[in-house]
């Protein structure tokens, strides 16, 4: 059955690009660990607290029916932002609002809860994300049980063996455990019962990294699909440039916790200005520049819990100056977007350099 067949099946599955703001914004959003040493060794060998400041201070909107994509190193805090946002981490500070509404800002899990089912996550790796207890169709139906969206039971298998079709498993596979598929079948599974509570907003952590080089493209034109069919928003993360252009109306790439640039997909892919940005760009492989010399992405990122002063890429950086290892830059505007970078600000670091 196509896309548009299944959507029509039922009045819940329906396009949401149509609202007056961004689909989700986030200011100023920080979320720091303690990581200090416990209290006895603290008060012995005299060690201050420590924190790890793994999301510090970022802010960007997604509109309606569009993808953003952040990446960046492992480490980076991309997972964390993820986390954040659908309500796993509590935010240390600035506030994530989904259509308008501080969704930080709610403490109870009733006032959470009509928020918490049009916001849905799908996991990296779906061979521990879906439990191996149960039958598939249990999984895709607790959405549907949990948030009381249809009562009767034949209601329920209406829906299911709608949404399995939906991501290109048949009804019958419903009656299945998660060790009888395959990767792209678990993460088909997956992303069955994200659509299960009829979200408008999905967070995909990684969601192809898991998968054969073959089965990421499958998963990744059914999830293009579905956002098409059914106006879905995307925060999409991943360390995999490829993957990212083929996704993305807009990247944010994150170095420590911070935004290093945020600008629109083709300004971003077709002329990078952080320094950062075009070193990580120089690892997608491209068959029209075979024997261009390449740059390595040289040294090692800092440690997340002593981050170097002023520009935290610095010590990696080729254009840094004194500046650069003073003072930290903020997010200035740039055509497409915006970036944090003295060297681009101060007109040393060219376009095309």
């Amino acid at each position: 059955m196509s896309l548009a067949g299944c959507s029509r099946m039922t009045s819940a599955t329906i396009r949401h690009d149509e609202a007056p703001h961004p689909k989700l914004r986030v200011d100023g959003l920080k979320r720091y660990f303690d990581v200090s040493p416990p209290w006895l060794n603290r008060v012995t060998e005299g060690r201050p607290r420590q924190t790890l400041k793994a999301v510090d201070d970022i802010s960007f909107a997604i509109e309606p029916g569009k993808t953003l994509s952040l990446v960046g190193e492992s480490g980076c805090g991309k997972s964390t932002v993820a986390r954040c946002i659908v309500g796993l981490y509590r935010p240390s500070g600035g506030s994530i609002a989904f259509e308008g509404v501080d969704f930080a800002s709610l403490r109870s899990r009733a006032a959470q809860a009509p928020l918490r089912r049009r916001m849905q996550m799908i996991f990296q790796d779906p061979y521990a994300s879906l439990n191996p207890r149960w039958r598939v169709f249990d999984i895709i139906a607790e959405p549907v049980r949990a948030f009381r969206l249809l009562r009767g039971k034949s209601e329920i298998v209406r829906r299911v063996d709608e949404l399995l079709r939906l991501v290109g498993l048949a009804p019958r596979d419903g009656e299945k455990y998660p060790h009888e598929f395959s990767g792209g079948q678990r993460q088909r599974v997956s992303i069955a019962r994200a659509l299960a509570s009829n979200p408008e907003f999905l967070v995909c952590d990684e969601p192809t990294s898991a998968l054969d080089v073959s089965v990421q493209a499958q998963i990744l034109n059914l999830m293009k699909a579905l956002q098409r069919e059914l106006g879905l928003t995307y925060l999409f993360i991943s360390h995999d440039l490829s993957v990212v252009y083929h996704m993305s109306d807009s990247v944010g790439v994150m170095y420590l916790g911070r935004l290093a640039e945020l600008r629109d997909a083709p300004a971003l892919f077709a002329q990078p200005l952080h320094p950062y940005t075009r070193l990580l760009l120089e690892t997608i492989p491209d068959l029209d520049v075979i024997g261009r010399r390449r740059e390595p992405l040289a040294g090692e990122v800092p440690n997340p819990i002593d981050p170097p002063s002023g520009c935290s890429f610095h010590p990696r950086c080729p254009f840094a100056n004194e500046r650069c290892r003073s003072q930290r830059p903020e997010l200035a505007p740039v055509p497409g977007g915006a970036v944090a970078c003295h060297a681009v600000a101060e007109g040393r670091l060219a376009p095309d350099d």
